[in-house]
């Protein structure tokens, strides 16, 4: 059996871990490979040479490799355990990825222990799928779906068993399962949620505890004993590990939203697939793929620098779905057609196509009349690796000209047998976040989008951006479907003008038209058939892209662009508009086959309907962890209360993941990616949070500096010296706030600048400048700002200095009250002690034992992390540390300072460097309050 044939045989053998193929010779895409232990060689074995490996329990088969993860030097094998075929693509099967196995690759120890406890896993659920149908395989059989915040709190049954049902509604999964879309809710909800957490926190046991068959006794895939002895193994590996590889197991396995094929590209449309067959029929698979929609591509690099083509199985997140439906050429004008219908009836929920008629129908059941026809749909949305993650936490565009939440989604209509001689018709659309750089808050049901940066950084990225997207697909018309009124209709406007600008530019038959069509008010009274408007509009623009389409080989007819569509998220509204768009191709290209839609009965309104609405539902449950919203209307050309009402439940889930789920995934996919390294992991474990790899923290940082410079410096005589990005209270004369804030520190010749950045709009909120000649000390140290984690204990990184001056008319500060910076009072420049200075000292001196008394004020500064988890090449040479850094601040400091007051009074020995701690460990630990304890501990409970 071919299928079986591909089989990978992951095995446990005194040398390492062996990836035994069982294909015959001349099939693809797997070779023998070994993976030994502690060395990080890969070498082909012949298959006569594999060791013999004895006992049920020592092996278990696997689909394919997905990749290799390191982690704290301990390192992961995932590979596919569980498949779905779900499509057919020029007579080759598509798969999507239900189940994968993790394991360990550090010890022989703990491989044949994660390997047999695998195996016994994988036997009882083939055991119980053959129970339950005897005719399926155990390739073919359904698990449990769920998204990828489900998975690992999905409820149980009654009897503590996981359902085995398929896709379920929207309404199911808000309603029956009572919103279980969280770790919390699943704990609440169900009587077996705490056991099962309980099994989670001894590292893979999400496949265990999910499975139909699992019990008590079915221990995790690697043990808590063995995860223990990983972690005294080493210094010190993040806390984080077990949560990441549950996550791995929900996210590559349990999501179902990764899609693969062993014999061709799925990455591209079929007509470039099927001339890719003809012409690169030896290359290796990886070699074919578009690198923009290998998910898996990083965390392949080690088999790939090998040279092991044959086991590098490129997957792609997204979406296939394919429909078989009949056409007419002849339409019968009554209902004629109810014995056809039943074929649409019995098809099945999911996207897949079924291998043999539905039961109790059969072929000669429906009899074909001459003018009737069986036509195949499929839809492939492929997700970007580009800017790719979660809502909120990844939105608008990046400075490469990439955006967040970026598909490409390609419909084709062809015969079920992909007849070369048929017509194959292929229409591309694809949707992205507006592209502008703009953050939106996790906290707010309706969030209001915050433009930042300055117009021009935003217009360069912008252009960027649709270069590239000329450059990839022609002809481009918008299509922004945000409201013109209220918080969306600011950065709405902002993208307008940029395209207007872009056009300028532009030759007339290169312009970009932009078509804003305010979704919210024209379908107000949930009122959503007025989308037909939109299409009336953009009908004669629709015609002129048109579609792509191939012939026995050769392409007759070329797409000459693609609609680009955003609302806010991307999801709910540009579903409904590209699915009325792809209606529109749909009954274009049956016309040019002779087969005109518009005279038959509204029996191809289902299927359609629900193949869109399922496509909708993964785009958003990748992006925002729940259903698509308004997919009641997608599926049945329908809007009523209930739908108002499921839309609110799935908008409170959202809420939910945004606030609870989505830092820690983030951090994962970024991993994933290759856009941070482990170390992210650290920076999550501290912070809570999760930065965005694609801002460049250091060209950030770059220009903030030359800006400041330009904006503050007014005396053209003043020569500067340096310039630096820092961290510092957020109010003068004291040496710790909550939170701190990063500023800007600007030395000249004559002066000393702290500059209050709004890091957002990239403006100068305000500046403190002092007089050189006025600076009495400076202390450089230990300086410990949080006792939260230990990165932040660590004395050799973190650390600061603090300059300490004489009050004086020389110093100036200035505020730009144009700002929308709101970072409080900062102490005043004059030195007369009013009541409210007063007042801040008394403040600050009791949260800071370091405030200087009124005759003294001080600028307290420290020193930001010089490495982070940003995977980005450096530059050459080595790296500056912290305390290296603040040496050098001050030292330049100190003999700007001393010139200044040489030329002054008139002395030569002076000195005004100390080193000296400024907030030791222990007084930070003696001063830590109560509630940024609780702020902590609360954000570690939910989010780690």
């Amino acid at each position: 059996m071919s299928a079986i044939a591909r089989k990978v045989l992951v095995c446990a053998a005194l040398d390492g871990l062996i990836l035994q193929p069982l294909s015959t010779k001349g099939q693809r895409p797997f070779q023998p490979i070994t993976i030994r232990y502690g060395d990080s060689s890969i070498s082909s074995v012949p298959r006569d040479q594999v060791p013999d490996i004895s006992g049920p329990d020592s092996s278990f088969e696997a689909f394919g490799v997905i990749g290799l993860i390191t982690v704290s030097k301990l390192s992961y094998l995932i590979t596919i355990t569980r498949r779905q075929q779900v499509a057919q693509i020029l007579g080759f099967p598509i798969y999507v990825v239900t189940g994968v196995a993790i394991t360990p690759c550090s010890t022989k120890q703990e491989a044949d222990e994660s390997i047999r406890r695998t195996a016994a896993l994988l036997q009882k659920q083939i055991s119980n799928d053959s129970n339950d149908d005897a005719e399926s395989s155990d390739e073919d059989v359904e698990i449990h779906r769920a998204g990828i915040d489900e998975v690992e709190d999905a409820v149980v049954d009654e009897d503590g068993a996981c359902p085995t049902s398929p896709r379920s509604s929207v309404v199911e999964d808000v309603m029956r399962r009572r919103g279980s879309y969280g770790r919390f809710a699943q704990r609440w909800f169900s009587k077996s949620g705490w056991t099962m957490d309980q099994r989670r926190s001894l590292g893979l046991s999400i496949s265990a505890a999910n499975s139909p068959a699992a019990t008590e006794e079915d221990a995790p895939s690697v043990s808590k004993i063995s995860m223990e002895e990983e972690v005294r193994a080493l210094n010190r590996p993040t806390e984080l590990l077990p949560k990441l590889l549950r996550t791995m197991q929900v996210f590559f396995g349990s999501s179902r939203s990764f899609y693969f094929s062993y014999e061709i590209d799925i990455t591209r449309s079929p007509s470039q697939t099927q001339k890719s067959l003809q012409s690169n029929q030896n290359a290796p698979l990886h070699h074919q793929v578009d690198s923009q929609f290998f998910w898996n591509r990083h965390i392949l690099d080690q088999f790939i620098m090998a040279g092991q083509d044959s086991i590098i199985l490129p997957l792609m997140l997204g979406f296939i779905g394919q429909r078989i439906f009949t056409v007419d050429s002849e339409p019968p004008q009554m209902d004629e057609a109810a014995a056809e219908s039943l074929e649409l009836a019995n098809m099945p929920a999911s996207g897949s196509l079924p291998a043999s008629p539905p039961k109790g129908l059969t072929r000669a059941s429906v009899d074909l009349r001459p003018s009737e026809k069986k036509c195949l749909i499929t839809l492939v949305s492929r997700r970007s690796t580009q800017r790719a993650g979660l809502r909120y936490l990844r939105r608008g565009i990046n400075e490469d000209g990439f955006t967040a939440n970026m598909v490409e989604t390609e419909q084709v209509l062809s015969s079920p047998a992909w007849d070369p001689a048929t017509p194959i018709h292929s229409f591309v659309q694809i949707r992205g976040s507006i592209p502008l750089f703009f953050t939106q808050s996790a906290y707010s049901l309706k969030p209001v989008p915050v433009i930042q940066h300055g117009t021009e950084s935003n217009f360069k990225a912008c252009k960027r951006h649709f270069e590239r997207l000329s450059s990839d697909y022609g002809s481009l018309q918008i299509v922004n479907l945000v409201e013109k009124k209220g918080v969306e209709e600011p950065i709405g406007s902002q993208y307008q003008l940029n395209i207007e600008r872009l056009n300028k530019d532009l030759s007339t038959e290169n312009k970009i038209p932009f078509e804003w069509f305010d979704f919210h008010h024209a379908c107000r009274g949930m009122k959503f058939e007025n989308v037909s408007r939109l299409l009336i509009k953009l009908k004669g623009k629709l015609e002129e892209l048109g579609s792509t389409t191939r012939v026995n080989g050769e392409i007759t007819q070329r797409q000459a662009g693609v609609l680009r569509t955003n609302c806010m998220d991307c999801l709910d509204r540009t579903n409904v508009c590209q699915s009325s768009f792809a209606k529109h191709m749909l009954d274009l290209q049956l016309k040019a086959d002779g087969f005109d839609m518009t005279a038959q009965l509204d029996q191809e309104t289902k299927w359609f309907n629900t193949l869109w609405a399922d496509n909708g539902d993964a785009v958003s449950k990748q992006y925002a962890s729940t259903a698509a919203m308004k997919g009641d209307y997608t599926r049945t050309r329908k809007r009523d209360y209930r739908g108002a009402l499921n839309d609110l439940g799935l908008s409170l889930a959202r809420f939910y993941s945004g606030m609870v789920n989505d830092y820690f995934s983030q951090a994962a996919i970024d991993f994933l990616l290759g856009n941070v390294t482990e170390k992210v992991f650290e920076e999550f474990e501290s912070d809570m949070m999760t930065k965005d790899p694609a801002v460049s923290v250091a060209n950030m940082r770059q220009r903030a500096v030359e800006l400041c410079q330009k904006r503050v410096v007014a005396d053209v005589n003043e020569e500067i010296h340096g310039g630096w990005a820092l961290i510092s209270p957020n109010r003068a004369n004291v040496v710790k706030t909550w939170p701190m804030e990063e500023v800007v520190l600007l030395l000249t010749d004559a002066a000393l600048y702290l500059c209050r950045f709004d890091w957002d709009l990239d403006k100068v909120s305000s500046f403190d400048r002092v007089h050189l000649a006025n600076v009495t000390h400076i202390k450089f140290g230990t300086y410990i700002t949080s006792t939260m984690a230990p990165g932040h204990m660590d004395e050799m990184k973190n650390v600061g200095f603090v300059v300490s001056y004489q009050p004086g008319k020389s110093n100036v500060k200035r505020t730009n009250t144009r700002t929308l910076s709101t970072n409080g009072d900062i102490a005043p420049s004059s030195t007369s002690k009013t009541d409210d200075d007063k007042t801040q000292l008394s403040f600050a001196n009791f949260f800071s034992p370091k405030a200087k008394s009124p005759d003294v004020r001080i600028l307290a500064f420290k020193a930001p992390y010089m490495d982070s988890s940003t995977a980005v090449a450096g530059a050459g040479g080595r790296q500056q540390t912290e305390l290296q850094q603040v040496v050098t601040i001050c030292a330049e400091v100190e003999r700007l300072a001393l010139e200044a007051q040489l030329r002054k009074e008139g002395e030569d020995d002076k000195r005004l460097m100390e080193k000296c701690e400024i907030i030791s460990l222990q007084e930070a630990k003696r001063n830590t309050g109560l509630l940024e304890q609780l702020g902590h501990s609360i954000k570690k409970l939910v989010w780690a």
